[in-house]
């Protein structure tokens, strides 16, 4: 059996988990014991989304994972440039589908 220095973990990935699932949207819910994070796929003109993912961290990990998030961020930013805000991206509030009546 191979040995792993006590600072590593061996981590697997399947070829089929690798693919990844896309989403656009992230939903956040908490409780005092947990944070539920449902990644979403919404694609415009389509009247239904499904949650791709629903994570639960425990508050410590949902702070470490910001922490890291922030951390990876700023390094792609460095690299690339700045990441536009969503608040300065216009989005259109139909997505594309049918214009709702009153």
């Amino acid at each position: 059996m191979e040995q792993i220095p006590n600072n590593q973990l061996n981590i697997e990935i399947s070829e089929e988990m690798a693919e990844g699932d896309y989403a656009n949207l992230a939903i956040i819910t908490h409780s005092n014991a947990e944070f539920v994070i449902d990644f979403v796929s919404v694609m415009p003109g389509t009247p239904k989304s499904r949650v791709k993912s629903r994570i639960i961290f425990t508050p410590m990990h949902a702070k470490r994972f910001m922490k890291a998030l922030e951390e990876n961020i700023e390094r792609f930013e460095a690299a690339n440039g700045p990441i536009q805000d969503l608040e300065q991206v216009e989005i259109p509030m139909h997505f594309g589908g049918p214009a709702g009546q009153a």
